[in-house]
């Protein structure tokens, strides 16, 4: 009945489902996900995802009240809470945000309000220190030896 395609097909879409809080929901209590998450009702609570892929749209109308943890975050209604985005962080216009905003990447549109503070957390490097010698030579201290002939 079914073709080994289709399995596969669906198995995966279930990786990248969306969950939506419709307009006139309201959610109250933490909410962990993978995948997307769009919220158009009231959420109260923390709004968590350590996907890499997750993103949560709050949308024009929506609200939460709580913190973010979500690696991708699109806001176009109302957070009141701090928001943690490892990604990127985009504010639409019609965004007001009461709380801290710590983001890797940021888009900010016209119209967008934040009270409160906006943080620039750089994820960490893959480069390795710096050896002794190479410091000396790049603060100069480093003694020059000259070969005679």
């Amino acid at each position: 009945m079914f073709k080994k395609s289709d399995k596969t097909s669906r198995k995966n879409s279930k990786k990248f489902g969306i969950t939506l809080i419709s307009e006139d929901s309201r959610f109250r209590g933490d909410i962990s996900f993978s995948g997307g998450l769009e919220v158009q009702g009231s959420v109260k609570g923390q709004v968590v995802s350590e996907e890499p892929t997750a993103k949560v749209r709050v949308l024009n109308g929506g609200s939460v009240t709580g913190q973010i943890s979500v690696p991708n975050v699109v806001i176009n209604g109302s957070v009141k809470g701090d928001v943690f985005a490892s990604s990127f962080v985009k504010l639409e216009s019609g965004a007001i945000v009461e709380g801290n905003i710590y983001y890797n990447n940021l888009e900010v549109e016209k119209g967008a309000t934040v009270s409160g503070s906006l943080v620039r957390e750089v994820p960490t490097s893959n480069v390795s220190s710096i050896s002794q010698s190479e410091k000396s030579v790049l603060d100069g201290t480093s003694k020059s030896v000259s070969s005679k002939k």
